[in-house]
Order: C-alpha cells, then sequence, then structure tokens
C-alpha cells in the first residue's frame, strides 16, 4: 500500500479486512445517528413536496459522506486524538473555540428538536401518556447510558439500535411506490429554479452532511484504540496501517451507505404516499408518521413511528457525545466514555447539559421548526471551515506522516468542501430574502 493510498486499497490491504459485523462500529453508528428524528423530516418533507424529484441528492452526497467521514476517521486513528483535539494543538485557541461553542449550541438545538419528535411518536401510539414524560424519559435514558454505561457495552447498544433504521425498509414495503418514476428521480436529476426546491436541496446537504458527524466518527476511533491494550496511533505504529485502514474505509463505506439508504427509503415512502394524496407539508418526523396512517394503514405509521423513537435513542447520544468531546478536547478536558465519571467530570457535564437544555426547549414550548431552521444554519457555518481544516489536517505530513489521504480523496474532500459552501450561502441567503 503506498503512503498516499486511501481510496484504492492493496491486495495486502484486503486480506487484512476483518470480518465484516466485527468492522462495522465507529462508521456505521455515524451513518445511522444522520438519519435523526429532525433528518427523517427534511426527507419527508423532500417526498411530500417534490415526490421523487429529489432522490438524486442521495446518490450526489454518498462520496461526499464517505470520504469527510473517513478522513475523520483516518485523523482520530493516525493520531489518538479527535478533530478538536488536533485542532487546538495546531491553529489559534479563539478560531476552535468559536467552531466549538456554535457546534454546541447546534447540537442542542438538534437534540431538543429530536427529543419533541420522539414524544410525539410515543404519544402517537400511547396518547394517555403526556408529552412532556416521553421527553424527560427519552433524555433521561440517552444521558444515563452514556454516564453508566462501560464504554464496550454501550457501543454494542448502539451498533445494534442501528437495527431499529430497518423500520423504514420495512415501511417501504408497505406503500405502493411508482419505481419508474423512482428510477427517473435517481438517474435524471429534475431541476427547477423554485426557491422552495433548492432550500431543500441545501437543507438535504445540510442534514446529510453535519459537522457533529465528523466530531463523533473521529472521537470514537480514538476511543476504540484505547479500548485496545495493543492498539496505538498509526503514527507510533505505522505496521498497524493496513489493517487500520481497511477497518475504517469499509465501515465508512458500509455506515454511509446504509445511511443513504435509509434516507432515500423515507423520501420515497414519503413520496408515494403523502406526495400522491396532494399533501406537501410536513413539519416533523411524526407529522409524517400521523399523515401515513389514512393513507397506508396502521402499520406503516406504527413503523415510522418506531423508526423515529429508535433513531433518536441512538442520535442524541451522538449529538450530545460529539459536543462533549469537541468542547473538552479544545479546553484540554479529560474526555471520553471509557472514563468514569468522576475521572472525566467535565466532559459528562456537558453530556447531561447539552440533553436537558433540549429538553427544556420542548418543556418552554420553543418551537420545533424554528429549532431546526437555526440548528440547519448553525451546522452550515460550522461545517465549512470545519471541513476546510480537515483537509489541510489530513494532507498534512507534518500530523498525518505517511498516511496523509491521497489525491483523489484530496480533490473529493475539497469538491465536498466546495459544496457544501455553496450550499451554505445559498441556504442562508435564501432565509434573509423574502419568499
Amino acid at each position: 500500500m503506498s503512503s498516499r493510498s486511501t481510496v484504492q486499497v492493496s491486495p495486502a490491504v484486503q486480506s487484512a479486512k476483518p470480518p465484516i459485523w466485527k468492522a462495522l462500529g465507529p462508521g456505521l453508528v455515524t451513518g445511522a445517528a444522520d438519519d435523526d428524528p429532525s433528518g427523517i423530516a427534511t426527507y419527508s418533507q423532500a417526498g411530500a413536496q417534490f415526490g421523487f424529484q429529489l432522490a438524486w441528492t442521495l446518490l450526489l452526497t454518498y462520496p461526499l459522506m464517505v470520504v469527510i467521514q473517513g478522513i475523520s476517521a483516518r485523523i482520530g486513528r493516525t493520531t489518538g486524538k479527535g478533530i478538536a483535539g488536533n485542532l487546538r494543538e495546531h491553529y489559534p485557541n479563539w478560531l476552535v473555540l468559536t467552531m466549538v461553542t456554535m457546534l454546541f449550541v447546534a447540537n442542542t438545538l438538534n437534540i431538543g428538536a429530536d427529543l419533541g419528535a420522539m414524544a410525539a411518536s410515543g404519544q402517537l401510539m400511547l396518547p394517555a401518556i403526556p408529552g412532556w414524560i416521553y421527553v424527560v424519559a427519552f433524555g433521561l435514558v440517552c444521558t444515563l447510558g452514556q454516564v453508566f454505561c462501560s464504554h464496550s457495552r454501550y457501543v454494542t447498544i448502539l451498533k445494534w439500535l442501528t437495527l431499529s433504521l430497518f423500520a423504514y425498509f420495512a415501511t417501504l414495503c408497505v406503500v405502493h411506490v411508482q419505481w419508474l418514476e423512482l428510477a427517473k428521480g435517481l438517474f435524471w436529476p429534475h431541476f427547477t429554479f423554485k426557491r422552495e426546491f433548492w432550500l431543500t436541496v441545501v437543507a438535504i446537504l445540510g442534514t446529510t452532511i453535519s459537522p457533529y458527524l465528523f466530531f463523533w466518527q473521529a472521537a470514537q476511533e480514538v476511543e476504540d484504540a484505547k479500548s485496545e491494550p495493543r492498539d496505538r496511533p498509526l503514527r507510533e505504529d505505522p505496521a498497524a496501517g493496513p489493517q487500520a485502514l481497511a477497518r475504517i474505509e469499509l465501515d465508512t463505506l458500509v455506515g454511509m451507505g446504509f445511511s443513504n439508504l435509509v434516507a432515500l427509503a423515507i423520501l420515497v415512502t414519503s413520496a408515494a404516499t403523502l406526495h400522491q394524496a396532494g399533501i406537501s407539508e410536513v413539519s416533523t418526523a411524526a407529522q409524517a408518521a400521523e399523515a401515513l396512517r389514512p393513507l397506508a394503514g396502521n402499520l406503516a405509521a406504527a413503523l415510522f413511528s418506531l423508526g423515529i423513537i429508535g433513531t433518536g435513542l441512538l442520535s442524541i447520544p451522538v449529538l450530545a457525545g460529539s459536543a462533549a468531546y469537541a468542547l473538552g478536547e479544545a479546553r484540554g478536558w479529560p474526555v471520553g466514555l471509557a472514563r468514569k465519571p468522576q475521572q472525566a467530570k467535565a466532559f459528562y457535564g456537558a453530556i447531561a447539559l447539552a440533553t436537558l437544555l433540549g429538553a427544556a426547549a420542548n418543556v418552554f414550548q420553543l418551537n420545533p421548526v424554528k429549532a431546526l431552521i437555526w440548528a440547519a444554519v448553525l451546522n452550515g457555518v460550522v461545517a465549512v471551515p470545519v471541513m476546510a481544516l480537515l483537509m489541510l489536517l489530513s494532507t498534512s505530513t507534518a500530523i498525518m506522516g505517511r498516511f496523509r489521504i491521497s489525491r483523489r480523496w484530496t480533490v473529493i474532500g475539497w469538491t465536498a468542501t466546495a459544496v457544501m459552501g455553496v450550499a451554505s450561502a445559498a441556504f442562508m441567503l435564501a432565509m434573509v430574502r423574502p419568499a
């Protein structure tokens, strides 16, 4: 394997690949967490408003996600530090703290919207229980699991929670899909110059490629390596590089592929039911589930609701955890789910604070749609500079040594950064201009 190879895997690396389920971990969990309740609302809205016309966006984002998430994982595994830790070491403190603060706020807003969607979905199935009880219960489960479960056990729980997303494939099986129209939407993109069309395209890009995913996958690579006594950062143990990079590549390819297939299933389900029935407005994931009931039956609505709760239980820990990792590394705190609570009080406090503030937003009836809009704006502001810094880190020989990324990944990574820059600028411009 060449010193700059990442995408192309040599025969030596191919033979080093571990069994697929054992290899799947940070990439699979990160990809599944990308389909959080707020993402479900975005994909449902896209399908309801435009039918199958925006299916192509989920083909476009796949290679961009694979490269950016693969770079994030590679940085963590190679250096033994998360993204914020590397940024703190090589860039001005004010820049790192500004981005981390914005990430924390965006993640907190996202947590609030996700808890609200989970509570609304719970009420669809058991309406007798007040919504605030669901919010508190789900928030406690997510927080206490991170604080009191061992790292290895909690990672296993998150890994198995990814199976809850199969509910959306099951939902797809009970609705009638116009497969020819879907194929046209996937492989023959349709464009309009309408403001709503491009706002939705940008929303899909922003939902699919989010900063918290970068921080989480890098941090989990660091955590997983520390949990194995024989594993060291690749800079210190280059001989472990072929097997480690092969596992990261497989994990990321599968995880991001799973993420986009689930997103596509949600969009197609919404297009085949809500759009066909003339319903073009979906504000929340729970509203999409409720709207499915008269069109596709109770089973489809129940499966959709269960999927929202399952992915919420997966994504909220990722949102809170990535914010805590970023803040802790930027401040130089002891961080990591492998540490006992008394060994990393500030880190676990940040997890609890992000989840508590998200829950409080629901108690004080923060508008979930506005929360998602502001989270999207902040994510857009943060994503582009973080992606640019990721590219600088991953192409630096001084930081990555022989494990810096290849020219092909460099081109794709900078392309992804440019696409997100244009998308974020367009989104923010559209938000300040009248319809």
